[in-house]
């Protein structure tokens, strides 16, 4: 089985549905359980904690460097000690396997 990260990024086309619950789960369990949850079905939202602003500043840098270069884009929250990430498909509204390959990337980076 291929590691989550190493999986090829391919966002779904305009015409395909967001995951279903059970399709969620195996893929959720492959991320950092200590970061990761999925919202009402429909995003991901995690938590990366840091010592300090400075560390999270760069993180969510990288976050922006690695959002660029897969051309899905999180919304990033920086605060003192934590970037807070908020991760879904916006052309289909709701979560796909896209999104955990992006989510287990972010995760290779912290």
């Amino acid at each position: 089985m291929t590691n989550l990260a190493d999986r090829e990024f391919e966002p779904p086309s305009d015409d395909e549905s967001p995951l279903t619950d059970d399709e969620i789960e195996p893929l959720l369990a492959e991320l950092d359980d200590d970061v990761w949850e999925v919202v009402d079905g429909h995003h991901l939202a995690g938590t990366y904690s840091f010592d300090d602003f400075k560390g999270a500043l760069g993180f969510a840098v990288e976050l922006g460097a690695l959002a660029e270069q897969l051309w899905h884009h999180p919304d990033l929250h920086v605060s003192w000690g934590e970037v807070r990430v908020e991760l879904f498909t916006h052309s289909i509204d709701g979560l796909s396997e896209a999104d955990f390959v992006a989510a287990a990337r972010m995760d290779d980076r912290y």
